[in-house]
């Protein structure tokens, strides 16, 4: 029997860090080895006992506390914290999985530099559901032409920050792959005080928040007569942290490199 893979978590305090505790606790194959928190979170210095983890470690600081005795760190911390996450798990040579969304194109560009030394997974949506509706969206669009519109629309809680979500991008992404076009040609964000027609071609996005919406996800081909509706619904984000320490598990032992879901679960090989 192998010995269960020693996690860090960032961010374990907030939604997806307790989802994490959950999915490792449940997964009989990895356990916790270390865990941080933000500088103004009152869970510094507490015990993950107190979280519902049975590890004894401490909430750290900090991310160069939570790394001792890890083999791979998975990140769920906010935006503006996830480049020092990075910038630690190099200084020690560790796997990383990012499923923290909202980065700023500097942080971007960080992680793919950091991924040349070390293996990072980034992905806005660790669920295997998504992760599958996202090659099919590709597929409808590749074999739908301009004669049918694209529009991407996502529910989440009143309390996430960006908009539209990371998952709406990338099905927004997978479709203008589908049309062998780039997002930035075709996205179309804002319609308030518009007096046009729609445009040929366009991909819309539709964002709601409110209530405790773990996440919903909806890509509609609407043409003249028919309408084709391509629906993910997370009702539990357990879904979000299985996913996310079955990357972890994949990463360990890989070669440096930015990979996605898609390469974790094997959807970038499957024909189509």
């Amino acid at each position: 029997m192998h010995n269960p893979l020693p996690v860090a978590v960032f961010g374990i305090s907030g939604r997806m860090g307790r989802a994490l505790i959950e999915a490792i606790e449940e997964s009989g194959d990895t356990v916790l080895a270390g865990a941080c928190a933000s500088a103004q979170s009152p869970w510094r210095g507490r015990s993950v006992q107190e979280l519902g983890a049975r590890s004894r470690v401490l909430v750290a600081a900090g991310p160069e506390g939570a790394l001792e005795g890890a083999s791979v760190a998975i990140d769920f911390s906010l935006p503006e914290a996830t480049l020092g996450n990075v910038r630690a798990c190099v200084v020690r040579g560790l796997p990383m999985v990012i499923g923290t969304t909202g980065h700023a194109s500097d942080t971007l560009a960080a992680i793919e530099q950091a991924s040349k030394t070390v293996p990072i997974v980034m992905a806005p949506n660790m669920s295997l559901g998504v992760n599958l509706l996202l090659k099919l969206v590709e597929l409808t669009a590749r074999l739908l032409d301009e004669a049918y519109d694209i529009e991407v629309f996502e529910a989440h809680h009143r309390n996430k920050k960006d908009a539209p979500s990371g998952t709406a991008l990338a099905l927004g992404r997978a479709a203008a792959r589908g049309r062998g076009a780039s997002l930035e040609e075709l996205a179309e964000h804002d319609r308030h005080g518009s007096h046009v027609p729609r445009r040929k071609g366009a991909i819309g996005f539709s964002v709601f928040r409110g209530g405790d919406v773990v996440g919903d996800h909806t890509v509609t081909f609407a043409g003249i007569g028919e309408r084709i509706e391509l629906t993910h619904r997370a009702s539990d984000r357990l879904a979000f942290a299985r996913g996310a320490i079955r990357a972890a598990h994949w990463l360990v032992g890989q070669r440096p490199g930015l990979y996605s879901m898609q390469d974790v679960l094997g959807l970038g090989t499957l024909a189509w």
